[in-house]
């Protein structure tokens, strides 16, 4: 659909009013996306959710070959400034843990080691200004609370300079969102 003239015409006048677009695939979708980000070079694109990373269903029990084809879509987004990314969307049970069916709710210590591999590639390839943190509730509700969500953020991103966390916390959805200051 991404290559269709008809999405593009539509994505042109995001362009023109000074819109962004965000969008939500699945990861095998992301050469498609990369493709486009390339054609509309002045169009902000807004990818959430860890860039449709799924690993149940047809993906289940295949981490090598997901996560790695995962992997090199992201890669293939790197080259483009227009696209940012949503760190986000990591306790919907798509993603493959198992934190929905625990008797006892994973705490932010363990979500934070859980979620560094996949978000640290993330920032990784695109740096921490084309990178925010999602919360994506009320759906990741169903594996933790947003408080542990947002101590995970906290306990994950420690290592990181105070601009780098910035650009985390705020200011690269400010910038993608084009939010100003009231």
């Amino acid at each position: 659909m991404l290559a269709t003239a008809e999405y593009q015409a539509g994505a042109r006048v995001l362009v023109r009013l000074g819109l962004s677009l965000d969008t939500g695939l699945c990861f095998p979708q992301l050469p498609e996306l990369a493709a486009f980000a390339k054609t509309l070079p002045d169009l902000t694109i807004i990818l959430n959710h860890l860039g449709g990373l799924t690993r149940i269903g047809p993906y289940a029990n295949r981490d090598d070959e997901v996560v790695a084809a995962w992997r090199r879509g992201i890669a293939a987004l790197a080259p483009y400034p227009n696209v940012n990314l949503k760190l986000g969307g990591i306790g919907m049970p798509r993603l493959g843990f198992d934190w929905h069916i625990r008797a006892k709710p994973i705490g932010s210590e363990e979500l934070a080691t859980s979620m560094a591999p996949l978000k640290s590639y993330c920032i990784e390839q695109l740096g921490p200004d084309r990178c925010m943190f999602e919360s994506n509730f009320p759906v990741d509700k169903v594996s933790f609370s947003h408080h542990v969500l947002f101590n995970a953020f906290k306990r994950f991103s420690k290592g990181y300079s105070a601009a780098e966390r910035a650009n985390l916390f705020h200011d690269t959805a400010a910038r993608a969102y084009r939010i100003s200051p009231a």
